[in-house]
């Protein structure tokens, strides 16, 4: 008995000691550490502002803001730990062979990371413009150091790893499309009219741009009648919409002015076999 109350005298001494000893320091250390995260805030902020004039892209600020704070916080847990009499050089020996062997195991999360610091800085797109890439189109709505997310017509959303995008044929349409439409007509004097329905129609249309103009004329001949390509501009996002709008007011424009559309073909049957010979 008497032995174990030595022994938690022993360890109450102890812990006396250390708590004289390191008390002050670690106090000291959680007040550096805490100090520094309000610091680092405000040097984040701080440069934000001042690059504000530059006009940079919102990933680059983003970027730009937390390499910031983790500079500035990075002093501050230095300053903390000399503070603690923790030798810096062991440790920094230490982080080094383990940021190897992380560095071996996140190859895929790096990669990841240099492709987004080099869309970042190069800018073969920005946020609001509309791409197609590895099999892939829509608006860009999101620009991540990992990650780019395009937004699609139907409301949902494509995430891109960056190392897909960087070294793949990038097709920038910026923030307007142009759509590719076409019309048949059956008869030759029914194109003047035919031209004229889809003016009609695209001047009605409000999500078709005004500037730069449609474009539609007459494209080719073919077996049923002649075919109209229509190419109207529209805002990247509104792809989807705009195509099946006119579509439909295409061909409810063309009935109402009565303007076969030459969809239906007369067969024959010769000796045998089925032959068409035209519309009827």
């Amino acid at each position: 008995m008497d032995e174990q109350l030595k022994l938690m005298d022993q360890v109450t001494s102890a812990a006396i000691e250390m708590g004289i000893q390191f008390g002050p320091r670690l106090l000291v250390a959680t007040l550096i550490l805490i100090a520094g995260f309000f610091a680092a805030r405000w040097a984040g902020r701080a440069l934000v502002r001042a690059v504000a004039k530059f006009k940079l892209e919102p990933p680059v600020v983003a970027l730009v803001e937390r390499a910031a704070q983790l500079l500035v916080l990075g002093l501050f847990v230095i300053m903390a730990l000399q503070n603690l009499g923790v030798e810096l050089l062991p440790l920094i020996a230490g982080l080094g062979i383990a940021g190897a062997g992380v560095a071996l195991a996140m190859q895929g999360v790096l990669g990841n990371m240099v492709a987004g610091l080099t869309i970042i800085f190069s800018r073969p797109f920005r946020v609001g413009d509309y791409i197609s890439i590895v099999k892939e189109e829509g608006e860009v709505l999101e620009i991540k150091l990992f990650s780019t997310t395009l937004g699609h017509s139907d409301l949902s959303r494509v995430v891109i790893p960056n190392r897909k995008i960087v070294g793949e044929i990038l097709h920038n349409f910026g923030m307007i499309k142009q759509l590719k439409i076409g019309m048949g007509v059956a008869s030759p004097a029914d194109v003047p009219r035919a031209l004229a329905a889809v003016n009609d129609v695209l001047g009605r249309q409000p999500r078709v741009l005004k500037d730069p103009a449609p474009v539609f004329a007459v494209s080719s001949v073919v077996d049923n009648g002649i075919r109209i390509n229509v190419g109207p501009w529209v805002a990247g996002a509104d792809t989807g919409l705009v195509e099946g709008e006119l579509y439909h007011a295409l061909i409810e424009e063309f009935r109402a002015r009565q303007i076969d559309l030459g969809l239906h073909r007369e067969l024959r049957l010769v000796n045998g076999s089925v032959t068409p010979t035209g519309t009827r």
